[in-house]
């Protein structure tokens, strides 16, 4: 009997240390710390929530910088459901896929003779990112000013003002947030 009331007690102290105390402590410090990473990143325009800056957005309008492909089902950046294709390089399914999206890209700025960046073409790991490479965003460039009747230098201006560097310096390539790229081309007259 000593045994088992001991194991009870183990097992409310630390239901209570670990399931409330822990995530109380951890959620307030987070909280206090970094709120606007606490409470999802999420950006707003107009005073209305829109996104956030941790997921990719669906964008087909040619007035936008477009974001890496969705590997989510049953729909596209679809966060309760991040993953990647796991396909192969190899696999028809995807060099299909990849073949469709470089004709799409094609289509829509027939202009554009430059190489797509693969970016572009393929989902992220996770199949959520909102990042692109500054490639990726200037490719699309020229595109973007045509349709939305404003000078390219302007645009490439907030490409380069919006590009991430590497963190510390040496980690990761820069990237850029496209969907905070987007809300500042509303932004721009």
């Amino acid at each position: 009997m000593k045994v088992i009331r001991t194991s009870i007690m183990t097992l409310i102290v630390f239901t209570i240390i670990t399931g409330i105390i822990y995530p109380l402590a951890v959620t307030g410090i987070a909280q206090l710390l970094f709120p606007f990473q606490a409470n999802g990143s999420i950006i707003n325009q107009n005073g209305n929530p829109v996104g956030s800056a941790l997921i990719g957005q669906q964008l087909g309008n040619p007035i936008y910088f477009w974001g890496r492909p969705s590997a989510t089902s049953p729909y596209p950046y679809n966060a309760s459901s991040s993953s990647g294709s796991n396909l192969g390089q190899g696999n028809s399914v995807l060099l299909n896929a990849v073949q469709e999206r470089i004709a799409r890209l094609k289509a829509e700025d027939p202009t554009n003779n430059k190489p797509v960046p693969i970016d572009l073409v393929t989902a992220s790991g996770s199949g959520l990112d909102p990042h692109i490479s500054p490639a990726a965003a200037e490719y699309q460039a020229a595109r973007v000013a045509r349709n939305r009747v404003v000078d390219e230098a302007k645009v490439r201006a907030l490409i380069t003002a919006y590009t991430e560097p590497r963190q510390l310096g040496i980690f990761v390539e820069p990237v850029v947030n496209d969907l905070k790229l987007n809300f500042a081309l509303d932004e721009l007259r």
